[in-house]
């Protein structure tokens, strides 16, 4: 069988070659096992749009981030964690 995004199940079954039409009752039920095997993928334009906006526009350096990091080294304030870099880099590579 073909498979044809823009056609139904059901439509694709009745095109092909070799296949005999179905009439009356077997008919609902070929039309109701083809609308419950459906899926419908959908993505909202304007919300990826405004996210794409939205990144491009932000700084490449939050240089608010930074002054606040250079303010913490200078004044002393800013700790580090030996223990705890040593095993992000053993995880990391893991």
């Amino acid at each position: 069988m073909r498979i044809d995004l823009t056609n139904t199940a059901a439509s694709q079954i009745a095109n092909e070659p070799g296949t005999q039409q179905v009439n009356g009752k077997n008919a609902a039920v070929s039309q109701a096992v083809a609308s419950e095997d459906r899926a419908t993928l959908t993505s909202d334009k304007a919300s990826v749009s405004a996210l794409v906006s939205a990144a491009l526009n932000s700084p490449e350096i939050r240089q608010d981030k930074v002054a606040s990091l250079q303010q913490a080294i200078a004044s002393g304030q800013y700790e580090l964690d030996p223990a705890k870099i040593a095993a992000s880099m053993i995880d990391e590579h893991a």
